[in-house]
C-alpha cells in the first residue's frame, strides 16, 4: 500500500495523475512534495480542476 509519499492521485475530471515523486514543477512544487501538502489553491495543471476534485489511488 502506498504511504503519502508516494501515493498517486488521480484528477477525477481529466485523469491526470498527480505523482509526489515528479511534484509539480511548472506550478513550483518541487519533486517529493506529498499531495496532502500542496497549497489548498493548487489546482490541476491539465484542466484546472481543484484539488478537492482528486483522489487517492491504490
Amino acid at each position: 500500500m502506498a504511504d503519502s509519499t508516494t501515493r498517486r492521485w488521480r484528477c477525477a475530471v481529466c485523469n491526470h495523475i498527480y505523482d509526489p515523486a515528479d511534484g509539480d514543477p511548472a506550478s513550483g512544487i518541487p519533486a517529493g512534495t506529498p499531495f496532502e501538502n500542496l497549497p489548498d489553491d493548487w489546482s490541476c495543471p491539465e484542466c484546472g480542476a481543484s484539488k478537492a476534485d482528486f483522489e487517492p489511488m491504490g
